[in-house]
């Protein structure tokens, strides 16, 4: 989209495409997503759920095979911490760059997380990995005083 690659602080993308809700960019090296600063009004002006910046992991990423930053302003989620629904994206993307069906993705968002992802003949992926409860509770209907 039009202004995108701007409000992301991104040159030179080795590839740009629009899924179903979010818009990839690949970028050509992970210094590039650490980096990348974006004007969230402008990305949140983007006609999608949100942006994925992505590139092949370098060394220091501890054996993962590729990176990630995910930004959803237009649904109040500047920048997502661990996205399990990009990882569908990205695992798909990235098999078919790498020529393997089972990957290890880092989001390197402050908080980061790792994200094991393995494509099937099928056309679905799965996600592994660990998580933090960060909240815990019951939900149950209330009594409306006017019902």
């Amino acid at each position: 989209p039009a202004g995108l690659l701007g409000a992301l602080s991104v040159t030179e993308p080795v590839f740009v495409g629009k899924g179903d809700r979010d818009v990839l960019v690949h970028v050509g090296d992970a210094t590039s997503v650490l980096e990348c600063t974006p004007d969230m009004n402008a990305v949140a002006s983007v006609d999608a759920r949100g942006v994925i910046v992505t590139a092949a992991a370098g060394e220091q990423h501890n054996g993962a095979d590729f990176i990630s930053r995910c930004f959803f302003p237009a649904v109040g989620v500047p920048e997502d911490p661990v996205t399990g629904s990009a990882h569908c994206a990205l695992a798909p993307y990235w098999a078919d760059r790498l020529g393997r069906t089972k990957l290890v993705g880092r989001q390197v968002s402050p908080r980061s997380g790792v994200v094991g992802v393995a494509t099937t003949a099928e056309g679905r992926v799965k996600l592994t990995g660990h998580a933090v409860t960060v909240f815990h509770g019951d939900l149950s209907p209330s009594a409306r005083p006017d019902a």
